[in-house]
């Protein structure tokens, strides 16, 4: 209810508490996010990984600094529910003319939900749906930055010109080592993707004003246009072998944005006063990724936690189907389900773990906020981290909810407990992630047609080079995947394998790789139990093969193309050069964008995969 009176002499002291609060997370992040263009500039690799690790902490570190504060000035948990009332609208009028207002909101959010009751939590007191438009926000100052910025050629031959002057604008205070020549590479592989069209009034080059760090690059994001014709636009900038910068590569069009800016990535640092003006730019360029997905690679996860669930909502009231066990084998350590009509998965952690996993629900909680906080090159699908979520009760079919009652009865309630006669099981814990194809049934499902269907034989070769690209990837970043059962592995609509079972991952400089003892005697030889000491840490490669490459067809594939992932010398090989300080390249596109011959960085372990192999 909208209260008539704004009565309350504390509420406007609270509102600005809170926005206090947001203002100063908005500070830190920024800060964070400018210091990027230093590091990269500086080389400072292991500054940029730390500096993405501990980024992730500064939410909930300032929402409890902003609740603490909170509860001491205004005893704000004992505040009635007419003055909560009001702080919200004391806050919407703070909003007016922010330039961050949708992250204001869910800062107001989280906080204002660990304050109140749950029975508290109606649209009174927090923002079900944005309360301030971010439609073409933007920073009006005299002196303020662009969102974007246009370039006009005028003709393809005059690319060069235009392309020199854009980077060099870009103001990065480290030489290129042949920007002319970089330039004009760049602009042969524009004039070759723009051939056959006429080119129209208004063809130009619109590229954001920032650029996107992570890891070690720095990249260029925008889009070409002529016409009627938008065509998507990305430049990776690197550090060249002596240190100076070359623009490594070209990205045209939508699949390779998507490729850039992967669920299965490291978030970018990105100094933007306007997030919402670059989440439109983006989506204009990526119409497909969902809002939510932009803002996590932006690094604003609490943001598309909210648009995700918002999302979800709206989901649930226009379709019927009902949430039912996830299609696979079952885990176990995790219960997984879905729906069948919305693109992820839920997952909770089991009460009752199978006594073959030695893990705990905290362990299990720290495996997966390792992935969170490491770099996932590519190949370990985000997650998103929610408690006390509540689904509508008829919309679980009768085997998944006794599926949670006999395996997580601690983690489930069903009641009434609004008090608004909807009946709702509410589950304390879980983790959503995008819904892939499980690698074990889209193999089965290509070995029983690859006879008949050569495409099926090519789609299953590719998935299978893909499966060991993956694990060369994950050991690239110092991950070993523990648990390496195709069923762990999915794959993504763009034909990626990703890895997404968590349970068992470890640092791979802390596992102890080694090769078989030779037994030494005919009993040890015979011997179908492990007959040798097997410290804590240690794997034998080498008994990897029993468990994956059971069909003749999938142990040839795997075997003319990672029969190394066999052998304990090529983990042994990645522990030395990670301990030794040496990071190696995981491109976020493929060979082909590369604009220089030659280049290689970690491309060279993995293998190409025919374009015509896509299933």
């Amino acid at each position: 209810m909208f209260p008539q009176r704004l009565d309350a002499p504390q509420a406007y002291a609270i509102a600005q508490a809170l926005m206090d609060g947001f203002n100063q997370h908005y500070r830190m992040f920024s800060a964070e996010a400018a210091r990027a263009k230093h590091r990269f500039e500086t080389l400072d690799w292991s500054g940029q990984q730390q500096a993405q690790r501990e980024r992730i902490e500064f939410y909930d570190r300032q929402v409890r600094a902003c609740i603490q504060r909170l509860e001491q000035e205004f005893a704000a948990s004992l505040q009635t529910m007419a003055v909560w009332q009001q702080v919200k609208l004391h806050y919407i009028g703070l909003m007016v003319d922010h330039l961050q207002p949708e992250l204001a909101e869910t800062f107001f959010n989280s906080v204002t939900t660990k304050i109140l009751h749950r029975t508290h939590f109606q649209n009174d007191f927090i923002f079900v749906r944005a309360a301030v438009s971010t439609e073409y926000l933007e920073n009006t100052a005299p002196g303020a930055v662009p969102i974007y910025r246009a370039y006009y050629p005028g003709k393809l031959a005059q690319l060069e010109g235009t392309l020199q002057t854009l980077f060099e604008q870009l103001q990065l205070q480290c030489r290129f080592e042949d920007l002319r020549r970089d330039v004009h590479l760049l602009a042969e592989r524009i004039r070759e993707r723009l051939a056959g069209l006429t080119l129209r009034a208004n063809f130009q080059l619109q590229v954001l004003s920032s650029l996107f760090y992570r890891n070690k690059g720095a990249y260029l994001v925008g889009k070409i246009i002529t016409g009627y014709t938008e065509l998507p636009l990305a430049i990776p900038i690197l550090h060249g072998e002596q240190g100076q910068l070359i623009l490594h590569a070209a990205l045209f069009g939508e699949d390779d944005l998507h490729a850039l800016f992967s669920f299965a990535r490291a978030y970018f640092m990105v100094d933007m006063e306007v997030p919402s003006a670059y989440v439109s730019f983006l989506r204009s360029l990526m119409p497909r990724k969902p809002k939510a997905e932009i803002y996590n690679a932006l690094g604003l996860a609490k943001q598309g936690k909210t648009l995700f669930y918002r999302d979800f909502l709206h989901h649930l009231r226009h379709s019927s189907d009902q949430l039912r066990i996830a299609p696979g084998i079952k885990g176990l350590v995790m219960l997984v389900f879905d729906l069948p009509s919305f693109p992820y998965v839920f997952k909770l952690i089991k009460d009752r773990i199978a006594s073959s996993k030695d893990v705990s629900r905290s362990q299990v909680k720290a495996k997966y906020q390792l992935v969170k906080r490491h770099d996932r090159g590519g190949r370990m699908a985000d997650t998103m981290e929610y408690s006390l979520v509540a689904f509508p009760r008829e919309r679980f079919s009768d085997e998944l909810l006794a599926e949670l009652q006999a395996q997580a009865p601690e983690q489930i309630e069903i009641s009434d407990r609004d008090g608004d006669g909807q009946v709702e099981v509410i589950i304390r814990h879980l983790y959503i992630e995008r819904r892939l194809v499980p690698l074990n049934l889209f193999l089965m499902e290509c070995l029983a047609e690859a006879d008949a269907k050569p495409e099926r034989r090519a789609a299953m070769e590719r998935a299978i080079i893909e499966y060991g690209n993956a694990i060369k990837d994950l050991v690239a970043t110092n991950i070993f995947p523990g648990d390496m059962l195709w069923k762990n592995f999915g794959v993504t609509r763009g034909g990626k394998v990703v890895f997404y079972d968590y349970d068992e991952i470890e640092y791979l400089t802390d596992c102890n790789f080694r090769e078989v003892p030779e037994p030494r005697t005919e009993e040890e030889e015979m011997s179908g139990d492990i007959w040798y000491a097997v410290g804590p840490g240690d794997v034998f490669p080498e008994t990897f093969g029993p468990f994956l490459l059971g069909h003749p067809a999938v142990r040839d594939i795997f075997m003319r193309h990672h029969a190394d992932l066999l052998e304990a010398e090529f983990w042994r090989g990645h522990q030395s050069r990670i301990r030794d300080g040496h990071f190696l390249d995981v491109f976020p596109y493929e060979r082909s964008r590369f604009l220089h011959a030659g280049d290689a960085g970690l491309e060279t372990q993995r293998i190409d995969i025919p374009a015509n192999s896509l299933a």
